[in-house]
C-alpha cells in the first residue's frame, strides 16, 4: 500500500501545503489519523504553548557543491499514535510511550516550518515514529508530503510493539510493504544528487550492512561526486565507542561495526532466560563480516565527506575517516535538529 498516494488522493494534505497551520489542530488530527487516548496531565510538565523553541545547531561543510545549499537534518522524532484501527495492546503501548516523547510531532512540524522559511531540504535519519500502527503510518505519510524529504529507516520504523520480539530481517519483512508505502524513497538503499553532492541513504537498523549495499555503494562512488551518507545507527570509531560505554555503564555501544572484542563484553551482569538470548546487546549489536568489510572499505573512500545519523539521541561530531566526519543529531522529540550548509 502506498499510503502517501492514498492520503494525497483523499485531499487530506492540503493543509500541509500551506493552506493552514501544520500543527496544533486537534480536530485535524482526529480526522486524519485518529486520536490517542487522553494524556494524563501529571505525566506532562509543560504545555505545548510554553515549550522552548526549536533548537537548531548549525554546521557548515566545504564539500565542492556546484552551488551552496542547506539541509535540515532530523532524527528520532518518535511520533506516538494509535487509534481504533489498531488493537488494544497497541493503544495501551501508545499511552505509555507518549509520556516520554509527547512533543516529537510538535517539533517535527516546527522543523518543517523552519525549513520552508529558510529554503532547506529536509532529511530524516530514522525513527520518525515509535512503532508500526495505522495512525503512525498515516502521520508519517502526511509529514512526508509536507516537504521535500530524503530519508533512511530507523529500527522503530519496523518495530510492532517495541522490544517484544527478536527484530531481524524476517521480522522486518512482515511490515516492510506498509512501512515503505509511507516514505518517499527506498528505505534499504537510495541516492539523491543535490547541486553536485551525492546523498546516499542506507539501512543499518540492526547494526549491519549487507553485501548488496556494499555493491550499490561502490556504484555510487563511481559517479565521482562527493558523498554524504545517511544511516540511522552511528558508525564505530574508538572514541565513539568509549563515549557510548560511559553513557550505558558498559552495557552496549549502540554503534554499527563494533569489533567482536568489544561486543563480546556487552551486558555485564545481565542474564536472560533460555529462549531469550536475542535480548542480549552482544547478540543484537554483533557485527558480521559483510559489515566489517564494508566499513573497512568505506574508510578508504576519499569521496566520502560526511555521515548524518541519529539513534543515540544526542548531538556529537566524530571523525570517521581522513575525509569524513560523522554528525549525529539529537532526538526531535527533545526539540533539536541541525541545519547543515554545504558549499
Amino acid at each position: 500500500m502506498d499510503r502517501r498516494k492514498f492520503i494525497k488522493v483523499t485531499g487530506t494534505t492540503a493543509l500541509m501545503a500551506g493552506t493552514m497551520p501544520i500543527s496544533s489542530s486537534c480536530n485535524r488530527k482526529k480526522e486524519l489519523a485518529g486520536a490517542l487516548p487522553p494524556i494524563d496531565p501529571s505525566q506532562i510538565t509543560r504545555d505545548v504553548d510554553v515549550l522552548p523553541p526549536l533548537n537548531v545547531k548549525e554546521i557548515r561543510i566545504k564539500i565542492g557543491a556546484t552551488a551552496p545549499f542547506g539541509v535540515l537534518h532530523l532524527s528520532d522524532t518518535h511520533i506516538v499514535r494509535a487509534d481504533d484501527r489498531d488493537d488494544e495492546r497497541k493503544i495501551a503501548l501508545a499511552s505509555r510511550r507518549v509520556r516520554s516523547m509527547a512533543y516529537g510531532e510538535h517539533y517535527l512540524d516546527e522543523a518543517i516550518r523552519y525549513a520552508r522559511d529558510n529554503g532547506l531540504y529536509m532529511m530524516h535519519t530514522g525513527d520518525l515514529y515509535d512503532f508500526v500502527s495505522e495512525a503512525n503510518l498515516d502521520s508519517c505519510a502526511q509529514h512526508m508530503l509536507a516537504a521535500d524529504w530524503f530519508v533512511c529507516a530507523g529500527n522503530h520504523e519496523y518495530s510492532k510493539y517495541v522490544g517484544e520480539a527478536k527484530e531481524d530481517e524476517a521480522y522486518k519483512a512482515s511490515s516492510r510493504e506498509a512501512v515503505q508505502g509511507a516514505f518517499p524513497n527506498d528505505l534499504t538503499f537510495a541516492s539523491r544528487i543535490i547541486n553536485g553532492v551525492n546523498f546516499v541513504a542506507l539501512d543499518d537498523v540492526y547494526y549491519n550492512f549487507t553485501e548488496r549495499q556494499h555493491e550499490l555503494m561502490q556504484e555510487e562512488m563511481k559517479k565521482g561526486l562527493p558523498v554524504v551518507m545517511l544511516c540511522h545507527v552511528p558508525l564505530y570509531t574508538p572514541q565513539a565507542l568509549s563515549d557510548e560505554l560511559r553513557f550505558t555503564d558498559g552495557n552496549c555501544g549502540y554503534l554499527t561495526g563494533v569489533p567482536e572484542e568489544f561486543t563480546s563484553k556487552y551486558d555485564p551482569g545481565v542474564t536472560y532466560p533460555p529462549g531469550q538470548e536475542w535480548r542480549y546487546r552482544k547478540v543484537q549489536q554483533h557485527s558480521d563480516k559483510p559489515t566489517l568489510d564494508f566499513l573497512a572499505w568505506l574508510k578508504e573512500q576519499k569521496l566520502l565527506k560526511a555521515i548524518l545519523c541519529g539513534h543515540c539521541h544526542r548531538y556529537y561530531e566524530e571523525r570517521f575517516s581522513k575525509t569524513a566526519i560523522l554528525y549525529a543529531v539529537t532526538a526531535t522529540y527533545k526539540g533539536g535538529v541541525q541545519a547543515v550548509y554545504f558549499e
